[in-house]
């Protein structure tokens, strides 16, 4: 089990910055992919960004060169720092965790997720 728990979220100014936090119960060393997401009103969840154990990152297009995800496995936490933001980003920003179980079975767990607001 692992609970996730996100934070750093505001509301902020277009074209303004916000890093998001979240904060795992326990090593994320063995948990192979650690992401955020996010969902505005009306739409889906989205994939935002994603990192691998081996520190391979992967971005939504919208997102590309603005957001930067990280992970601190001695701290235990994954980042999510976001720069030039625009309106259009607005949404709850979620945090979630894909563990590979020894028999290939897949665990996704997630925060309670973190508003963003984004003002023209």
């Amino acid at each position: 089990q692992v609970h996730l728990v996100e934070s750093g979220g505001g509301l902020v100014q277009a074209g303004g910055s916000l890093r998001l936090s979240c904060a795992t119960s326990r090593s994320i060393f063995s948990i192979n992919v650690m992401g955020w997401y996010r969902q505005a009103p009306g739409n889906q969840r989205e994939l935002v960004a994603h990192i691998v154990r081996t520190g391979t990152t992967n971005y939504a297009d919208s997102v590309k060169g603005r957001f930067t995800i990280s992970r601190d496995n001695a701290k235990n936490m994954v980042y999510l720092q976001m720069n030039s933001l625009k309106p259009e980003d607005a949404a709850i920003y979620y945090c979630n965790a894909k563990e590979i179980n020894a028999y290939g079975g897949l665990t996704n767990y997630w925060g309670q997720g973190t508003q963003v607001t984004v003002a023209s």
